[in-house]
């Protein structure tokens, strides 16, 4: 598939630009070794906790905060009763990873950018806590490719529509480029979008969807580089 230059390519961050969740997943596996529950096995852990996530992220939006409250939710359902305060350290202890991780970017997303810069126009759009997305904005020195980034509390049919307004876009020119079937790739086609469908094995359970494998207007790719054969 050949694109001709001119269009507007919207890239989401965390596991389509650098990894992400992969930090969170060694986290929930310290997390439920350090659980050591007596009748429930790992995947019946991971159920409760997916569980809770669930509810806490619509109740309370996304990032490492709203994680390690899930963690000391999950702990106190599963013990029927407060986490003491030496549970909570020891899960603070767990979730330092998350405070230390450095941005660690996919491999050839520098170089594929720095190309695409130049025949399309770039956006980025991301969802999560903002202050805590900016930091990884800030250090991943990818700002200087994209006209604009924006953090969004949640990426849904109504973000793609306003994004078009912002930006006076021609919904038939853009292409919503990301690892979430859930986020990025069903509602940028229910707004109108295409979309370039890049799986990452890491990606979050809650970011799972299903996909038409009939809609011609999803690209899927299986590396970051391989948009340039297409863009």
């Amino acid at each position: 598939m050949g694109i001709e230059p001119g269009r507007v390519l919207v890239f989401d961050a965390d596991d389509t630009l650098w990894e992400n969740n992969v930090v969170f997943e060694r986290v929930i596996d310290d997390f439920l070794a350090w659980l050591d529950h007596p009748t429930l096995d790992r995947v019946q852990l991971r159920a409760v906790l997916d569980d809770i996530e669930r509810a806490n992220t619509v109740a309370h939006g996304y990032g490492s905060k709203v994680f390690l409250r899930s963690l000391r939710d999950c702990l106190e359902r599963l013990r029927q009763r407060p986490a003491t305060e030496a549970e909570r350290r020891d899960i603070d202890a767990l979730a330092m990873a998350l405070v230390n991780h450095q941005v660690e970017l996919m491999p050839g997303v520098a170089a594929a950018l720095d190309e695409l810069a130049g025949r399309h126009e770039l956006l980025l759009l991301t969802k999560g806590e903002p202050e805590e997305q900016q930091r990884k904005l800030d250090a991943c020195g990818l700002l200087h490719h994209f006209q604009a980034a924006h953090i969004v509390a949640e990426k849904n049919v109504e973000t793609y529509r306003w994004l078009v307004r912002e930006h006076a876009v021609d919904p038939a020119r853009a292409w919503m480029i990301g690892n979430s079937p859930r986020s990025d790739i069903l509602p940028a086609r229910a707004a109108g979008w295409r979309a370039v469908f890049i799986p990452n094995a890491n990606t979050w359970v809650l970011e799972h969807d299903e996909l038409d494998p009939a809609d011609e207007g999803v690209l899927h790719l299986s590396a970051f580089p391989e948009l340039l054969r297409h863009f």
